[in-house]
């Protein structure tokens, strides 16, 4: 068996500086100093999407998806003309899903009303949290007030499609503390919640120097009662850490978790690429530094590609990424993106149902409970 048909096609944009590197940040991000190169950074993103774009073979764009950093420092102006830039080169679908992070640390109504313009139609505003002893911990450069008028200005600029980014676990985090974080997010109204739990990732500050964190047992009660609390006001968990209204679910991450394909662009950006016809996956990761990126963006120079040539690498990273989704999947949809026969994995999917990680009614391939707690272990059948 053999890869035999194009998934969707995404695309990521990086727009790598911010306003100051959070200390628990390893995301490829830089603190502003001076003005930002948006016409050069605009430029030699454009750049690297033609180089990019036979990729598509064929294929529009279902979603588009503008992280960093802090996107939400470049003006109106400069989205715009990013966003002509990749319709003139890989077009759009009608309904593609157009996502552009925010921090509440760089926000005007003008701007956002302008990235309403341009084509965004979904912003993600990283909150992280609305008490100011956790915000200052975590070395944001706002504070509740900054939030909250964050989501209003928002509205104000005719964006009714907003997902916040909210953290728990954090240094004096309690489930009282969490649970009043997420009720105050839900009272704002947004279609979707990213909730997830602080972790010390390597290369950070808070990795060299570890705050004092909750005990586990205090984080696995605090996971319980926000989940009990987002389940009553509707929304629904469909990924470890994603919680959406009905028919408000990311596309762009599910493009991700289904193992779809997505061209990525930017300083740093990482992308992933089917071709059918030699039966093969690609990795595709730009150089990360953005002095290095204006350069040679485009250049053969700007691109480590990796092939994901063995059906077993490809069965993991499929498992990776659809196991997150408490909904799980299908035998079709494995057996589309990997290109393997779903009775290569048999026996790890028959030892994970045998420790109460999976189900596999139906035909579908769900994680149980359980199995999204102990997804580490789970991936280690496969």
């Amino acid at each position: 068996m053999t890869l035999q048909t194009l998934p969707p096609l995404s695309l990521y944009v990086h727009l790598p500086w911010c306003v100051r590197k959070c200390p628990y940040c390893d995301f490829n991000s830089y603190a502003t100093r001076g003005a930002l190169p948006e016409g050069r950074y605009v430029a030699a993103v454009l750049r690297d999407l033609e180089t990019e774009a036979p990729f598509a073979q064929g294929r529009s764009l279902a979603t588009v998806f503008i992280g960093g950093g802090t996107p939400s420092l470049f003006s109106a102006e400069a989205i715009d003309e990013l966003l002509g830039g990749i319709h003139a080169r890989v077009p759009l679908a009608p309904d593609a899903e157009v996502t552009l992070e925010a921090n509440p640390g760089a926000v005007e109504a003008e701007r956002f009303a302008g990235f309403r313009r341009a084509g965004v139609n979904r912003l993600s505003i990283g909150l992280q949290s609305l008490r100011d002893t956790q915000l200052q911990a975590l070395g944001r450069v706002h504070d509740s007030a900054d939030a909250l008028r964050a989501v209003a200005t928002a509205r104000t600029a005719g964006f009714d499609n907003i997902n916040v980014d909210l953290m728990y676990g954090l240094p004096g985090d309690d489930v009282a503390g969490a649970v009043a974080d997420l009720t105050t997010a839900i009272e704002l109204r947004p279609t979707h919640v990213s909730w997830y739990q602080l972790a010390l990732e390597p290369g950070t500050a808070f990795h060299r120097q570890p705050p004092e964190l909750p005990a586990e047992d205090l984080v696995l009660d605090i996971e319980a009662a926000g989940r009990e609390v987002l389940g009553r006001h509707g929304f629904q968990r469909y990924e470890i850490s994603a919680y959406a209204r009905a028919g408000h679910r990311c596309a762009h991450n599910l493009n991700y978790w289904q193992f779809g394909d997505y061209l990525g662009v930017g300083a740093g950006a990482h992308g992933k690429i089917t071709l059918p016809g030699e039966d093969s996956v690609l990795r595709r990761a730009k150089t990360r530094n953005p002095r290095t990126y204006l350069e040679v963006a485009g250049a053969v120079e700007a691109v480590t590609v990796t092939p994901v040539d063995s059906p077993h690498a490809r069965v993991v990273e499929f498992m990776m990424n659809a196991l997150r989704l408490p909904e799980g999947f299908d035998a079709e949809l494995f057996e589309q993106r990997t290109g393997q026969p779903a009775a290569t994995v048999a026996a790890a999917l028959q030892a994970a149902a045998a420790r109460g990680w999976l189900t596999t009614d139906s035909g579908t391939i769900k994680p149980t409970p359980s199995g999204l707690q102990m997804l580490n272990a789970l991936l280690t059948l496969f």
